[in-house]
């Protein structure tokens, strides 16, 4: 109990220094790297959860998939993703709605009362050990050829390439 208190803590805390850090960075390509650490620790809310169906969902699908095709986008639409002028940034009406909204989820997670976020009847662990028992090294090899890809579109968006 005490050790899965702590992860949650942990947990917690990364998820919300990440998404504080995607809203704060100057770059793009920096905000779309925080997202996906972000994406990472909301995978580990849902191991936590005894969820590792969606826990893989997560990774693959949006901490792996989501991030390199934002990168992607950038990278194609962008000339210069690391230079100021490619700089975003955040003004103070997004920040105090952030405030507004995270004062209001804290006020409705005191007032909810404990024992009605149990899920019940539905065999998830038994989901996820069927769709991914056979298929799991291909998707392993799928997110492996992923990575040179991104690499050689970093490569191919440099401007300093002759």
């Amino acid at each position: 109990m005490i050790l899965e208190l702590l992860a949650f803590l942990v947990l917690a805390a990364t998820a919300t220094l990440t998404a504080l850090a995607a809203l704060l960075v100057r770059e793009l390509v920096h905000t779309i790297l925080w997202v996906a650490l972000f994406f990472v620790a909301l995978s580990g809310f849902y191991f936590l959860v005894s969820a590792p169906f969606l826990g893989v969902l997560q990774l693959g699908v949006y901490a792996g998939a989501v991030t390199i095709l934002l990168l992607f986008g950038v990278m194609v639409t962008r000339k210069r993703i690391f230079a100021r002028e490619a700089a975003t940034g955040l003004g103070p009406a997004p920040i105090a709605l952030s405030l507004l909204v995270l004062v209001i989820l804290a006020t409705a997670a005191t007032t909810v009362p404990s024992g009605t976020t149990q899920l019940s009847g539905f065999p998830i662990a038994a989901l996820s050990t069927a769709l991914f028992n056979v298929y799991g090294g291909w998707l392993l090899l799928l997110g492996l050829v992923m990575l040179p890809a991104l690499a050689g579109s970093i490569y191919l968006v440099r401007e300093d390439r002759e």
